[in-house]
């Protein structure tokens, strides 16, 4: 252990940090210092995570040093029991320090459970830390597990936990002190699942009971912006420190955040809830639940504002021909909802009057229903009507886009509860979609600065441009560094090839991705490759539908023979148990010495681009085969772009539309390629497969530590001297690392292994070989 001091706090470091590595810590440490928010890059590999760590619990810890020395123990003891954060203090006292609490964020689990196991071996390991999750992760009660519907779910919780009638919760309060979880420091999720099964505690409250005298307190991002959520699990802002790690799709989930998309049948859903609880209350069978909130009148004014309201969004004109729709500013909203009835003056009301009919339909066992319509209105009155007044109109105005457009997929049928299908759409009636969306990230971001925070620092491996996205978020940004990578040049090999062996031009847009000749020539390229790269490879496609379109021609020319009887090929699977099995059985592969290494393709935006990690022998060589444009003619993607050049033209600080629209391509490559290098002394080769990686545009958007050593091959024979060449010097020069055993828990998403029997360690569990025809592994 070293210890370094970066601005009088003396930082401990399981090594001799290096200096990008010193560099971070100091930005890390100003942030904390001065108040001020940070945007800090770093690439992947570099340290990052365990720099974060370390610099804000060394600091952490020198605050608290400081607020004892200040005040007597007795105080301290009886202040930190009584408080989250802080105290009041009297008018005349000198101003006390106060210690604040780190909210730790990243953007899955995964990534929570990778930081929990790094803060573990830190020496700030005494701290206390938990991770906060969802029901959906942390309830171990059988009939709320059972529920599939996440809202109902939720509200059935709720009416448990109200009437004192679940056992889990109830075990809380006895065990919060007791061991085995008072032994631990750093309760990470397997942790809390696994002792609230042992000793039939529930999970989830006693995370949120733990997070009261945390020092850190892990949670995915969108449960801090999501201003629903964040306040249904009781986090505690104010004053306390806000790290975004992997913030490279903040912007997004900022929007998405905020965003609401309701259809009429959903409004038909909740008006069947209401009239199925008016039904109840006047058959007078409701004598399960202790205490209605509400009255049949009541009832029947609300269910005639949501009849209203589909009818409104009948009334509206389409326009046929756009291909974004029919498209409002943002206030038109409030338009629809005052037409439905439902204004300024009444709407908190109205919100309370759905959350008490949420709350009654979880209490009562005589209605089955799932209440999702119901769910989606409190959703979009809390947000449109999160503030009053003029400015925040005009605010969301700006902000926000209301489009309406016909359902494009399904016509909406009768209900299957017959007595009260008067008020669904006829089976000829076409149904109506709003989509209330935010394509002004700082909308989300001022709802959560709005609560006084200490800092923000927001960190990933690719961020830059930090301009426009410091724009588009509207944060006041004191702190930033853009860090070079770690890695020397001979470590790293990146290709750009136009051109496959038989001159056939690599381009995957969507005129050429269904070219039997491209897509033909881009598997002798791989098939190629493979051969002369050692142990394992990853292949990135821009989306699903390109990788199956690939595999189904590889299979009908017998290229797909040819690349598996080379290195075992995996392809990601969207469900979460088969992503499982799949990794167990790609990383054994790569340790069974008869075996030359094994495949694994995927899609740049999943699973496997976004959060693994593929360092030494898991991931010597990664493939892009092409950009990853969103869908041009989204109507989301298309509002966003007109969003921008509009905001552009006001602020040459904002990205122009299409400008945006490159970016959102080389940001999910950026991120599908840090997969590998991971280390100082991980090496490999990066092969971009499409001619348009030569434009200096698209180059101009990959990461600044890859762009110096981009390399533009002028044919096939030469990449493969290349690639041959850069593993033969790596393999003479780079230290071998010792094959080590892979804890698959720590690798893949917590939520497909929460019920803790899901949980595999390639040790404890033999694989389950995918070999054999190609299609079985594709199902």
């Amino acid at each position: 252990m070293t210890t370094v001091t970066i601005r009088d706090i003396d930082v401990k470091f399981p090594f001799t940090p290096y200096d990008i590595q010193k560099d971070y810590m100091t930005k890390v440490i100003e942030c904390l210092d001065t108040h001020r928010n940070g945007i800090l890059e770093s690439p992947t590999g570099t340290g990052k995570t365990l720099s974060l760590l370390c610099a804000s619990l060394a600091w952490l810890e020198n605050r608290k040093k400081q607020f004892e020395a200040q005040t007597p123990q007795l105080q301290v003891e009886s202040f930190l029991r009584k408080c989250d954060k802080s105290f009041e203090e009297n008018e005349n006292s000198p101003p006390l320090i106060t210690v604040p609490k780190i909210v730790y964020s990243s953007r899955t689990h995964t990534q929570l459970q990778q930081a929990m196991q790094e803060m573990k071996r830190t020496a700030y390991s005494h701290m206390r830390a938990c991770v906060l999750g969802s029901r959906e992760q942390m309830c171990i009660d059988q009939d709320v597990i059972m529920e599939k519907n996440a809202s109902l779910k939720v509200n059935m919780c709720h009416s448990m936990v109200k009437k004192n009638q679940c056992r889990c919760y109830n075990r809380v309060e006895g065990f919060r002190d007791a061991p085995p979880l008072s032994d631990l420091t750093i309760v990470d999720m397997e942790d809390i699942v696994s002792l609230g099964r042992a000793d039939d505690f529930c999970p989830y409250y006693m995370a949120r009971e733990l997070k009261m005298e945390a020092d850190v307190i892990f949670m995915p991002y969108n449960y801090l912006l999501d201003p629903r959520m964040s306040k249904s699990l009781g986090v505690e802002l104010h004053e306390n420190i806000i790290i975004f790690d992997e913030a490279h799709n903040i912007e997004k989930v900022c929007e998405d955040s905020v965003s609401v998309q309701i259809k009429t049948g959903d409004i038909d859903n909740a008006v069947e809830d209401v009239a199925a609880v008016q039904d109840l209350l006047m058959s007078g069978r409701h004598l399960d639940v202790e205490e209605v909130s509400f009255t049949p009148r009541q009832l029947n004014t609300f269910k005639e504002m949501l009849i209203e309201f589909k009818e409104q969004l009948h009334d509206v004109t389409l326009v046929q021909l756009a291909l974004e729709g029919t498209v409002f500013d943002g206030d038109y909203i409030f338009t629809i909802l005052e037409k439905a009835g439902i204004t300024d003056q009444n709407c908190s009301g109205v919100a309370d009057l759905v959350d008490n009919i949420l709350d009654f339909l979880a209490s009562t066992r005589l209605l089955q229903k799932s209440a999702y319509g119901l769910q989606l209105i409190s959703n979009l009155l809390f947000i449109v009507f999160y503030k009053r007044g003029p400015e925040f109109k005009q605010k969301v105005k700006d902000s926000f886009k209301v489009q309406v457009e016909n359902e494009q997929t399904t016509w909406f049928n009768k209900s299957k509860f017959s007595q009260y299908s008067q008020f669904s759409q006829s089976q000829t009636e076409r149904g109506r979609v709003l989509n209330f969306w935010c394509f002004c990230p700082g909308f989300g971001m001022k709802i959560l600065l709005d609560r006084n925070i200490h800092c923000v620092i927001l960190t990933s491996g690719t961020l830059a441009p930090l301009k426009p996205l410091i724009s588009e978020l509207e944060i006041d940004i004191g702190v930033r560094i853009e860090n070079p990578h770690i890695v020397d040049g001979d470590q790293v090999c990146v290709k750009i090839l136009s051109k496959g062996p038989d001159m056939e031009l690599l381009n995957s847009n969507f005129q050429n991705r269904n070219n039997p000749k491209y897509l033909q020539s881009l598997g002798l390229v791989i098939s190629n490759l493979i051969r002369i790269i050692p142990d394992g490879v990853l292949i990135f496609f821009p989306s699903y539908v390109i990788m199956e379109k690939s595999i189904q021609q590889w299979q009908s020319t017998g290229i797909w023979d040819a690349i598996n009887a080379t290195k075992p090929i995996y392809i990601e699977p969207k469900d979460k148990i088969s992503f499982n099995n799949a990794m167990v059985d790609y990383y054994a592969k790569i340790q069974d010495p008869s075996y030359k290494g094994a495949i694994f393709m995927g899609v740049c935006r999943g699973k496997v681009s976004e959060g693994l990690d593929f360092a030494d022998i898991n991931g010597r060589a990664v493939f892009i085969t092409g950009l990853p444009y969103p869908p041009l003619k989204d109507p989301k993607i298309i509002l966003k772009k007109r969003y921008l050049d509009f905001r552009h033209a006001r602020d040459k600080e904002y990205l122009k539309g299409d400008e945006w629209y490159s970016l959102e391509a080389t940001r999910a490559i950026n991120q599908a390629i840090g997969r590998v290098i991971r280390h100082k002394d991980d090496y490999g080769a990066i092969i971009l497969l499409d001619a348009r990686f030569s434009n200096p545009r698209v180059k101009s958007n990959l990461s600044l530590w890859l762009r110096q050593h981009i390399t533009d091959m002028k044919n096939f024979g030469e990449i493969i001297r290349n690639v041959r060449t850069f593993f033969q010097q790596a393999q003479e020069k780079m230290p071998q690392v010792e094959t080590k055993t892979i804890v698959i828990e720590q690798l893949i998403e917590m939520e497909a292994s929460t019920s803790g029997d899901n949980l595999v360690r390639i040790h404890t569990r033999k694989s389950d070989s995918l070999e054999g025809s190609p299609s079985k592994r594709m199902r």
